[in-house]
């Protein structure tokens, strides 16, 4: 049997949260998605969930409120445990700023805003063979 595959979804949208579940569901691929709307609520999750079960891949979005996407992954980067989850940036900027600052905080994928199932099921099927099923 399949392992399903740990998603952490950090969104403020909720637009944008239903066209990201819209395209899961284009996936063929087994899935549990979490839901959170802001950057402090992504690392008050992450650090509930060390002692339970980490995300195979965080969707991480750049412009989110009271702790940016940018700030979230320098956390999540700088932290032994959390360094190793794939972390893919969802994001309307097209700033040549933003994809550079998230490079050089290690982020393993960007992808541009509006999420489509054919981009993102490509990245987490790639995702899923390479990090969760080894």
């Amino acid at each position: 049997m399949e392992k399903s595959l740990e998603i952490l979804l950090v969104e403020d949208s909720p637009a944008d949260v239903r066209l990201t579940q819209e395209a899961l569901k284009d996936i063929n691929i087994q899935y549990n998605l979490t839901v959170v709307n802001d950057g402090e609520d992504a690392m008050t999750y992450l650090n509930k969930q060390k002692k339970i079960k980490l995300p195979d891949v965080i969707l991480l979005d750049l412009n989110l409120p009271r702790k940016n996407g940018h700030e979230v992954m320098e956390e999540i980067k700088n932290d032994e445990i959390f360094e190793q989850i794939p972390v893919v940036v969802l994001t309307v900027s097209q700033d040549e700023e933003d994809v550079l600052k998230a490079l050089d905080l290690k982020m393993n994928y960007y992808i541009n805003k509006p999420v489509n199932s054919n981009r993102l099921g490509a990245v987490l099927q790639m995702i899923n063979e390479f990090w969760v099923q080894v």
